[in-house]
């Protein structure tokens, strides 16, 4: 451990849900949270300082939160940097849309600031490193696909591929389970860090978005109607 504070930023134009957020992260002592108010001014703050996590609320001024994470995930620098959504919009295709976008969460307000801590908990725990020891060697070699997991390299025919954090963990969740089913369910608490917290429609629209991106490596993701999915060699 480096002793050093986890940095969080949350970009929220509302100040008292800010600083509740806050308060309530940083109760702990563990965590450092930096406020923002607009979507401008959080792409110029995670520019200079990257922060461990972004709380990111989707109405925001100047720049949305909508444009702010495709911004992110744009670059190569935050493509992977783990963002929980933040808003009133409460649509499934809202939920969705900022999923697809690549956010690794998405709550809803009004919110329970302890579901939130614990969603801030399970999202940077998916994104500490190994322990010593563990996960060494971690690479899959196939017909179409390689994938070093412990270097984040994922090359389909030679040519590498851009994932998302959440697709890039539920690549991998697939592929250390190659050949077993893995139901929606399994998957929601195994990449997501919980279960029944978000609508399983979200796994499906992951499970496409990494098909597509994986091009022929992608058919080796099965689809088993009821039951889940399938990674097979």
């Amino acid at each position: 451990m480096s002793g050093q504070p986890t940095r969080i930023l949350v970009v929220e134009d509302e100040q008292d849900i800010a600083g509740l957020i806050k308060h309530t992260l940083e109760r702990p002592g563990e965590v450092q949270v930096d406020i923002v108010g607009s979507g401008d001014v959080a792409l110029r703050t995670i520019t200079d300082t990257p922060p461990d996590l972004v709380i990111l609320d989707l109405n925001l001024p100047v720049v949305s939160g909508i444009e702010v994470c495709r911004i992110l995930r744009g670059r190569p620098a935050t493509a992977q940097l783990p963002i929980i959504m933040l808003t009133a919009r409460t649509s499934e295709a809202d939920r969705v849309s900022g999923l697809d976008l690549g956010a690794d969460d998405y709550v809803t307000k009004p919110f329970s600031l302890r579901e939130l801590a614990a969603r801030v908990r399970a999202v940077l725990r998916r994104r500490a490193p190994a322990a010593d020891g563990e996960d060494k060697g971690a690479v899959y070699r196939g017909a179409h696909l390689v994938a070093d997991f412990d270097w984040v390299s994922i090359q389909v025919d030679g040519e590498p591929i851009r994932l998302t954090r959440r697709e890039f963990d539920l690549l991998r969740c697939l592929v250390e389970n190659k050949n077993r089913v893995l139901s929606r369910d399994r998957l929601l608490e195994r990449v997501w860090g919980y279960d029944r917290s978000i609508e399983t429609r979200s796994v499906d629209v992951h499970v496409g978005r990494l098909r597509s991106k994986l091009g022929a490596a992608g058919q080796q993701i099965e689809t088993l109607v009821g039951l889940g999915y399938r990674f097979v060699e």
